[in-house]
């Protein structure tokens, strides 16, 4: 049986990517974004496999409406792609709590929603998946980003969680942790940035230039990257996460390898805090 998808964020990039996969894979996709016109020629050269849905994911109310409407039309959901999403850049001291609670609200309170809103239909068929599209800044952080990374490991965090507790209900949950890629995120306009402070030009300024300056030269394919992942939704034993790119994979190893050798060079300490029984 041919699977529905619902994806957000799917007039560009990563979800224009997975959407076109889906539908040549021969499902049904109800493609998800604030603005619908650029899905216009999906709709028009696959009418009978991508629906357009203007949706605002930070719109809980409306999020509940859409996932509902989308099962009283289609009968029922088999993948939930939370991508929608923005790049960030400031300082932790630059960025206002306006500008925080923003980019919370539309990279964790709405997949929240989202995930809230699908897992009842789920449940009753025994069947489901849902993808989280995080970044290798779901796995740590660096200057500059603090806000962005703040918001995927919340995401990562409540997605582990998510995933032990709907395993025995037949749902899988995929964390996907992209590098750099081809998808407008760090383009003109496309990337947010706080007003800079010049206490941080030395570690926050190289950011600030180098994310824009290297918009259209990512090395990572879209459309590879969502071949990726429709294999591994098709795998009997899929990973929790799964690092896109040697960039992701390389700096993840990195990070992993410098975390344990920080753990082992503290380690008596760490371990001396228990009371003595």
């Amino acid at each position: 049986m041919n699977k529905v998808w619902l994806v957000t964020g799917a007039s560009s990039g990563f979800g224009r990517a997975i959407t076109e996969a889906a539908v040549a894979a021969g499902d049904i996709v109800v493609a998800a974004a604030r603005r619908t016109a650029p899905l216009g020629d999906l709709v028009a050269a696959h009418p009978d496999q991508v629906e357009a849905l203007p949706l605002d994911v930070t719109d809980i109310v409306g999020v509940q409406d859409a996932v509902d409407g989308l099962v009283a039309r289609h009968g029922r959901i088999d993948v939930l792609v939370n991508n929608a999403g923005r790049g960030m850049v400031g300082a932790v001291e630059e960025t206002t709590d306006a500008e925080l609670r923003n980019l919370m609200d539309l990279h964790f309170f709405g997949p929240a929603a989202l995930t809230r809103a699908v897992l009842p239909h789920m449940r009753r068929r025994a069947s489901g998946s849902i993808v989280q599209l995080t970044s290798m800044g779901g796995r740590f952080a660096f200057a500059g980003v603090g806000a962005y990374c703040a918001t995927k490991f919340a995401l990562e965090g409540l997605s582990e969680a998510l995933a032990a507790e709907v395993a025995p209900h037949g749902i899988r949950v995929l964390i996907v942790e992209p590098g750099a890629f081809r998808t407008g995120f760090a383009g003109t306009g496309a990337l947010q940035q706080s007003a800079a402070l010049n206490a941080y030009e030395d570690t926050v300024g190289p950011v600030r230039s180098g994310l824009p300056g290297g918009a259209g030269q990512e090395p990572g394919d879209p459309a590879r990257a969502a071949a990726a992942i429709l294999t591994v939704l098709d795998a009997d034993e899929p990973p929790l996460r799964l690092p896109l790119g040697n960039d992701a994979t390389d700096a993840i190893i990195d990070h992993l390898d410098r975390a344990r050798t920080e753990l082992r060079s503290w380690e008596k300490l760490t371990r001396s805090t228990d009371f003595d029984d």
